[in-house]
């Protein structure tokens, strides 16, 4: 479970970690403009996101979700996730459309190039590889993450360690920086939003990829804490040079320059392939939602949304972070609290699953196993777990099968062939059975005490409002599961596809 987790803190971070991230300006708008409060405030909004990753990521990993709206469809009510879906589409196209002008700014400071030429380079690389193929480059672009978090730390870092801190002065040069935001922890809450509604996405299907609710919790904690640090840090270094940098678009590129010129030409770089890989990303998911069912029509709505961003562009990356991200933070203060209350109500649905699931992993290790025998008591209640699951039940046994045979492929000490998955199995006899009094200790267990066929009916009818998907954590409106019929996609649609 733990490597589960640390993959998935990983990814999570990833997905936070972006271009208003590598910029700085997002960090100087929302906290630093504050001063020290300020720090008080990325603390907040740290936590408030750790708070809000754990319950994303989990609710993704209960409905196994390949898209956002299988989960907000589903704890939610129409109208609600209709209005959910589409901030989700404004957030796309407004933090595409910022990142134009980002990349502008970005090659204007650190080579004096015209705005408009670095965000016209920015239109044609977009374009050009949205038409290609996007997975292949957006994996190479992932791979600069890991150098920009050594930059951010690096930078940070250095520049505590040698700056004459007067913390008095620092606020009074702070007040240099303009902000829209009316104190320090409404801008907190603002930030924790904007992240919530810019990531929700993203993190739900990573959520999704994992079987294990509780792993994805655990994920969702770490990758929680690792960006409290990080912003801690970032926070730290920006007000410790917020002299330095107070009028700069891009003050983390400052900061770097001012440690060694060679690195920050190479932050110049990683900044600009931060801004491509968030700007193709949102574009990429904004053509594929707004085709959605004319999937032929994709070329000309991605063309289309990247020209009219571009056009938007040109008012300029400051005055855009500066208006456009608090709009974007209040829409997703809304989308945490729809995501929260979920959550909290569907806590011991979601431990209840958990547990299932875990069981059901070994279960299916039994079976796949060659070096293992499952009995044929074990097979029934393998069966009905995955019947039982609110997941639909060919999909969770394929999803058990492949976590299963990757963990014996991967397995030095056992021959295992994943074209064969049944070959190897052989049924034997249960022989461990249980007292009348440790079964009454588990009846959410029936299996345990080598059930009837009644045993089995009597939990199924006690699970039955487990297995609806639409009532298994939030309530949806009778009149629109009447509208729609089982199977059916529903009317706001997904925005990201990932390989599972």
């Amino acid at each position: 479970m733990l490597k589960n987790a640390i993959g998935i803190s990983l990814a999570f971070i990833g997905v936070l970690v972006g271009a208003g991230f590598a910029s700085g300006q997002e960090t100087m708008q929302y906290f630093i403009a504050f001063g020290t409060q300020g720090i008080w405030g990325a603390v907040l909004s740290s936590a408030l996101m750790l708070i809000a990753g754990v319950s994303i990521l989990q609710l993704g990993s209960y409905f196994q979700a390949q898209e956002h709206m299988e989960v907000l469809g589903n704890v939610s009510s129409k109208i609600m996730s209709w209005i959910l879906d589409l901030a989700t589409i404004t957030t796309l196209f407004s933090i595409g459309f910022v990142m134009y002008a980002g990349a502008g700014a970005n090659l204007n400071q650190q080579f004096g190039i015209p705005v408009w030429i670095g965000a016209t380079l920015m239109l044609a690389l977009v374009l050009l590889v949205g038409l290609m193929d996007v997975d292949k480059v957006t994996a190479a672009v992932g791979a600069i993450t890991p150098l920009l978090l050594f930059f951010v730390i690096f930078g940070c870092i250095w520049t505590l360690a040698t700056s004459d801190l007067d913390w008095s002065q620092l606020n009074v040069q702070a007040q240099e920086v303009s902000t829209t935001l009316p104190n320090w922890w409404i801008s907190s809450l603002n930030y924790t939003g904007l992240n919530a509604i810019c990531v929700a996405s993203m993190a739900l299907v990573i959520g999704g990829n994992y079987l294990d609710t509780r792993a994805a919790g655990l994920g969702g904690l770490l990758g929680g804490l690792g960006y409290l640090v990080m912003l801690l840090l970032l926070s730290c270094g920006l007000l410790a040079a917020v002299g330095d940098i107070a009028g700069d678009d891009m003050p983390m590129l400052t900061l770097i320059t001012n440690v060694n010129p060679t690195l920050g030409l190479i932050m110049s770089l990683v900044i600009f392939g931060m801004i491509f890989a968030t700007a193709l990303g949102m574009f990429f998911a904004l053509g594929k939602r707004l085709a959605r069912g004319h999937e032929g029509r994709f070329r000309p709505i991605f063309i289309t949304t990247c020209l009219i961003g571009f056009a938007l562009s040109f008012v300029g990356f400051k005055q855009l972070v500066s208006v456009v991200y608090p709009i974007l933070g209040y829409l997703g203060i809304l989308l945490i609290f729809v995501l929260a209350v979920a959550w909290l109500r569907g806590a011991q649905k979601l431990h209840k699953e958990g547990k299932r699931r875990r069981r059901a992993l070994e279960l299916m290790r039994l079976k796949l196993d060659p070096r293992e025998r499952i009995s044929k008591n074990e097979q029934r209640e393998l069966d009905y777990i995955i019947e039982a699951s609110v997941v639909d039940s060919e999909e969770l046994e394929a999803s058990l099968e492949e976590e299963v045979g990757q963990e014996l492929v991967d397995d030095d000490e056992v021959e295992y062939d994943p074209e064969d998955r049944d070959g190897d199995v052989v049924y034997v006899s249960y022989t461990d059975p249980q007292s009348k009094d440790d079964y009454a200790k588990n009846p959410d267990e029936p299996w345990k005490d080598n059930p009837s066929d009644e045993d089995f009916a009597d939990q199924w009818a006690d699970d039955e409002d487990e297995r609806e998907v639409s009532t298994a954590l939030g309530e949806t409106d009778e009149e629109d599961a009447e509208e729609e019929e089982p199977g059916t996609e529903s009317s706001g649609g997904s925005t990201i596809v990932t390989n599972r």
